[in-house]
């Protein structure tokens, strides 16, 4: 479940997709399954948010991870590396951490 508060050491990955219409279903099942599938079983998973543009052409996963450490080493896992070159043939990627600074 999806924790928001400041003062902790919880990151959040905003990972924005580019995406042709056509694809955008494609990629939601393919973010969704790797979530489902790889993800959530890593250590330091908290949760993964799934959100898609009205106008078909952006995709947008906002996902927390218990730690900075914790993210980089899921980048590590050979099963995540898969997923995510695979996304990369679906779409373009800008994903960058960020920490909660205000919340309301």
């Amino acid at each position: 479940m999806t924790i928001i508060e400041k003062n902790s050491d919880f990151v959040t990955l905003i990972n924005s997709f580019t995406v042709d219409q056509s694809k955008q279903r494609i990629l939601i099942d393919m973010l969704i399954e790797a979530t489902e599938q790889i993800m959530k079983k890593q250590e330091g998973f908290i949760s993964a948010n799934i959100h898609r543009s009205l106008d078909g052409t952006a995709v947008v996963n906002y996902a927390q991870w218990e730690s900075k450490d914790a993210f980089e080493k899921m980048l590590n896992n050979p099963q995540a590396q898969i997923h995510m070159n695979d996304i990369l043939n679906v779409a373009k990627s800008d994903g960058r951490l960020y920490e909660v600074v205000f919340t309301e």
